[in-house]
């Protein structure tokens, strides 16, 4: 059975589109949550991410992984796929 996988994104944000490109190559289907200038959506984001409002925010199984960067990490460490598993 395929990971659930979440992001919350703006459409013209460098990082989002980054991670949503990692997703894609990896072959990984995902929810979007495009919020742009949707302040209710970004703070109900915030609670489900910590506090964070930095986008984008992934989760993946509902277990927050963070951010653009904090999603590379775990590839490059090769603790992603076993989480997508």
């Amino acid at each position: 059975m395929a990971a659930t996988v979440e992001i919350y994104t703006w459409q013209t944000c460098p990082f989002c589109i980054r991670a949503k490109n990692l997703l894609k190559t990896k072959g990984v289907e995902f929810t979007e949550y495009s919020i742009d200038g949707d302040e209710p959506a970004r703070a109900k984001m915030a609670v489900r991410a910590n506090g964070r409002r930095s986008v984008p925010q992934i989760f993946i199984n509902d277990q927050h992984i963070g951010g653009c960067d904090d999603i590379h990490a775990l590839e490059a460490a090769g603790k992603l796929d076993p989480l997508l598993a």
